[in-house]
């Protein structure tokens, strides 16, 4: 019997176990969750601009290094290190006199050869007007006339000769082959140069306009070349290293021939200009650097009037990319979203949410479906911290939605 007894007091403790938790259950479904807090935000529509964001490298249309033309010794240097210089601008003198000399040497030879031809052309036209007149052999005439049609041969070589000699003394004057700003010089007075001098005089790059090239990735390939087929320019803006300071603005000019395959992107150049200008520092100062580091902002479309939202009301699950839209009865729904460009405060909604839908901005850690939530300005609700309507500007990346959960 002792055994009916404990069988007996287990059953017992049992069902008075499952009093209590059924009792609970009941009352905690009285209750129900508490409402959680949120701040809201309206789905508002705005202009969202599509761009492309990417480090990007400055780099000249031009770099020279100059060479000297002709032998000699330098006399003078007629830059300074760092100036901007014009084109055919003196930079660089050797010694002029050897040319000088060699220049007048082929002008006083021309001078002689160009009187012995004329003295030939008066001695032909004697020989012919005698020849009519049968007054010497006509194989004379014949031999002046030669011997005028070798003179004319020796002043034209002798007029090359003046032009080489000429060249050559221009060449004593070493000049900047274009508009730009020249760098460190390579060689000082007193040395000797020639055409093989390793490094040349100086070295000149074309600083304005300048090229910006940067990364473009491939699936963003055919939407720029659309863009760029109807003829509608690509604005692009340079910025500064920590993306803060606008340094250039300027257009797409080009693709590269060929993506690269390891990273997926192909390269792009842009065309920006870059004056000197005093507010940039130094007299003669530009904006841009060869080979300097710059953020590049391309505006690739604008996707006008579509409905925006903060990126704080993003959320992200296994299903994809969602929001809470906030009932009249004041409970949440999960919409599903499809997500466009953003700007890193907005983003774009292309499907799931309409203007003026109502969506939960702060306060969904913990929301699920059909959740309870008080709103700001409730009975004893929170203060908000940022509601009313979206606002969109600003340029942005092309990317999904941001948020997690």
């Amino acid at each position: 019997m002792a055994w009916v007894l404990v069988l007996a007091g287990l059953v017992a403790v049992g069902l008075l176990a499952w009093w209590f938790a059924m009792a609970g259950v009941s009352k905690n479904t009285r209750a129900g969750r508490p409402p959680a807090a949120v701040n809201i935000v309206t789905v508002a529509l705005a202009d969202m601009p599509e761009t492309v964001s990417a480090i990007g490298t400055v780099i000249p249309l031009d770099t020279a290094t100059v060479q000297s033309q002709v032998s000699g010794n330098v006399v003078a240097i007629l830059f300074k290190e760092g100036q901007l210089v014009h084109q055919g601008q003196p930079i660089v003198q050797i010694d002029p006199r050897p040319y000088t000399l060699a220049l007048q040497q082929a002008q006083g030879t021309l001078a002689h050869d160009q009187a012995s031809l004329a003295m030939a052309k008066m001695d032909l036209k004697r020989y012919e007007t005698l020849a009519s007149q049968d007054s010497i052999a006509r194989q004379t005439m014949e031999d002046e006339r030669a011997t005028v049609a070798q003179l004319e041969g020796t002043v034209a070589t002798d007029r090359a000769a003046v032009g080489t000699a000429r060249l050559n003394l221009q060449y004593a004057t070493i000049k900047a082959p274009f508009a730009g700003r020249i760098g460190l010089k390579q060689v000082f007075v007193g040395n000797f140069v020639s055409s093989g001098t390793a490094g040349g005089v100086a070295t000149v790059t074309r600083i304005d306009p300048i090229d910006v090239e940067f990364s473009v990735p491939q699936a963003m390939l055919g939407d720029v070349q659309r863009k760029v087929g109807s003829g509608a320019g690509l604005p692009v803006t340079v910025l500064d290293q920590d993306n803060k300071t606008v340094l250039a603005h300027g257009a797409f000019e080009t693709f590269d021939n060929q993506i690269n395959t390891s990273t997926g992107t192909v390269m792009a150049k842009a065309r920006v200009a870059n004056p000197p200008a005093a507010a940039h520092g130094a007299a003669g100062a530009t904006a841009l650097f060869p080979n300097q580091f710059v953020n590049v902002t391309m505006l690739v479309d604008t996707l006008r009037q579509v409905p925006v939202v903060p990126v704080s009301a993003l959320r992200h699950g296994s299903q994809g990319d969602f929001a809470f839209v906030v009932q009249p009865d004041k409970t949440v729904r999960i919409a599903i979203v499809r997500t466009g460009p953003s700007d890193g405060t907005n983003t774009a909604i292309l499907s799931g949410l309409q203007k003026g839908q109502i969506v939960v901005s702060e306060g969904a850690d913990g929301l699920d479906d059909g959740s309870t939530v008080r709103l700001p300005g409730d009975k004893g609700g929170d203060k908000p911290g940022a509601s009313g309507a979206a606002a969109a500007g600003g340029h942005k990346r092309k990317q999904g939605g941001a948020g997690g959960q």
